[in-house]
């Protein structure tokens, strides 16, 4: 005859041990709140002191509808001013004769497109001068693909220098240096693009699995080899994808540096607000959009494609 003997049940935490656990949770919820608080006071102070100055806190003139001049808060006072500036902004648009309008409020159509083919064949080329120097300094600039700690340094610190110079300053240069022109554009927006593509570039390399390119070494490949066969593949994708934003980027810019002379849209946004016409600059801020919107509706189905999510279900 077998005799059934039951298991003991497991044992119930001992009070003292369940008295310490809600002690000790009570403690970390304590550190917890004392945490939030501060980040929240650090931050709450931070703001009013940037707000402070910035002049969010300004209290200046104005001028009432009257004629009479008055103290008030430049934020409310100057709003209005905003929706004044932009009503100025938007041609009058009539039915009846919406067609003399659109060519009165396009009138420069023929001259604007030319220099819009011109701003993003700048961005064309900035892009892809770009590509190359921040594709070629992305390996020596990741931590765990530099050769050694002084060609990290070095890759790293130009790459921050090309990128915190803004495309404006750059432009300035070139133009100082190559003249005015659409050379200068290209070479300042190339140049800023290299050290953001840089950045962007070097941490995707960050983040690769190293296991393919430690095969590539134990088989005797170079460093170069481990690059090419262990890393590239990795990273092709956020390449591409990384790639495609920049040149969106690089379109919006091209069509700002014009404004000191190198070439692309620019330079019409100038002759605009410095003469006052304020139709015109509408009308080339809706060439700009449908530009960046055609552009990032074709990346985006450019990039679905390389990658491989059009095949999905």
């Amino acid at each position: 005859m077998t005799l059934l003997t039951a298991h003991p049940a497991s044992p119930l935490p001992a009070s003292g041990d369940l008295a310490q656990f809600e002690a000790d949770y009570a403690a970390l919820r304590r550190r917890t709140r004392i945490g939030w608080a501060l980040g929240a006071a650090i931050f709450l102070v931070l703001f009013t002191v940037t707000a402070w100055l910035g002049d969010f806190f300004l209290v200046t003139q104005v001028t009432l509808p009257d004629g009479s001049r008055d103290w008030r808060w430049i934020i409310p006072a100057g709003i209005p001013r905003l929706g004044e500036y932009i009503s100025q902004t938007i041609p009058v648009l009539r039915w009846d004769s919406l067609g003399a309008d659109l060519a009165n409020w396009f009138w420069r159509w023929q001259i604007w497109l030319r220099l819009l083919l011109e701003t993003v064949l700048i961005a064309f080329m900035a892009t892809t001068l770009g590509v190359i120097g921040g594709f070629l300094l992305s390996f020596p600039a990741a931590r765990n693909l530099a050769p050694n700690r002084w060609v990290l340094w070095i890759s790293r610190r130009y790459l921050e220098i090309a990128r915190t110079v803004p495309e404006l300053v750059w432009a300035l240069i070139f133009v100082y240096c190559f003249s005015v022109g659409p050379m200068a554009g290209v070479m300042a927006i190339g140049l800023h693009a290299t050290g953001a593509l840089g950045k962007l570039y070097s941490e995707a390399n960050e983040n690769i699995d190293m296991g393919p390119l430690e095969g590539v070494r134990a088989a005797g490949g170079t460093w170069f080899d481990q690059i090419r066969y262990g890393a590239v593949p990795q990273v092709l994708p956020n390449i591409v994808s990384y790639t495609l934003l920049r040149f969106e980027i690089n379109v919006r810019a091209s069509s700002i540096i014009g404004y000191v002379g190198a070439g692309g849209l620019g330079q019409e946004f100038r002759t605009a607000m410095s003469f006052q016409e304020y139709t015109d600059l509408s009308a080339l801020f809706l060439i700009i959009l449908v530009t960046v919107v055609v552009i990032d509706f074709g990346s985006e189905k450019l990039r679905h494609r390389i990658i491989g999510l059009e095949t999905r279900p």
